[in-house]
C-alpha cells in the first residue's frame, strides 16, 4: 500500500531547510515508495531539480500518480537498485529505505498492509543504509547532504556507520516529535 509515515515529516522538514543552500540543488530521492518526498520538495521548492529511484516497479506506478496529482510538471522516477545507475553529484540525497531488521517483522502490524520489500532491511535492519552509504560516497557533491530515516533503536548504529563512511564529514542524529532516534545527517566537507 505504501503509506507515508509522520516520521518521514521530519526528514521533509530538514531537506526543505538545506535545499535552499543551494541555488538549484540536483536532488535524489532514494527508494521513494509512494514518492512523498520528491513530490513534497518539488512541490515546495520549484527550482529543485529532483530524480526518486525505486527497485520497485509497482512503487514507482503509484509515486508517477501522485506527482500527477500535486505537481504541474514532470519529475522523473527512475527504476533503480539504490544510486547504481548514476554518475551524478547531488547536492541532496534523501533516503528512508527499508530499515526493520527481519526479526521484527513479523509481529509488526504494518507488515500486514505493506509490502515486505518496502520494510525489510535485512539481518540489522542497515543493510540498504550502508549500501546506499557506499554509492553516495561518490555521488555526492562538495557540501552535499544526505538525510538517512532510520528506526528508532537504530539511530546510534546508523550514526556509527555514517561516522565510519564518512569519516570528514560533520554527522548529526536528530529525533522525531516523539523524541525517538530517527534521522541521521551528514553533511560533506
Amino acid at each position: 500500500m505504501l503509506i507515508p509515515r509522520p516520521e518521514t515529516e521530519l526528514l521533509v522538514e530538514r531537506a526543505l531547510a538545506l535545499a535552499t543552500r543551494f541555488e538549484r540543488p540536483l536532488i535524489a530521492d532514494v527508494g521513494t515508495g509512494s514518492g512523498a518526498i520528491a513530490v513534497s520538495l518539488v512541490a515546495a521548492l520549484p527550482q529543485v531539480t529532483a530524480i526518486a529511484t525505486d527497485i520497485s516497479r509497482p512503487a514507482l506506478t503509484i509515486a508517477r500518480l501522485n506527482a500527477q496529482r500535486h505537481l504541474p510538471s514532470e519529475l522523473p522516477f527512475v527504476q533503480a537498485d539504490l544510486l547504481q545507475p548514476f554518475s551524478s553529484k547531488f547536492d541532496l540525497i534523501c533516503a528512508n529505505l527499508p530499515y526493520i531488521p527481519t526479526h521484527k517483522l513479523e509481529g509488526l502490524p504494518v507488515s500486514q498492509w505493506e509490502p515486505t520489500l518496502a520494510l525489510d532491511g535485512g539481518v540489522t535492519g542497515l543493510d540498504l543504509i550502508e549500501r546506499l552509504l557506499h554509492q553516495a560516497a561518490s555521488r555526492l557533491s562538495p557540501s552535499g547532504v544526505i538525510l538517512l530515516e532510520t528506526e528508532s533503536s537504530l539511530g546510534r548504529a546508523s550514526l556509527s556507520l555514517a561516522e565510519t563512511i564518512f569519516p570528514d564529514a560533520e554527522i548529526a542524529l536528530h529525533q522525531d516529535l516523539a523524541g525517538q532516534d530517527r534521522l541521521v545527517e551528514i553533511q560533506t566537507p
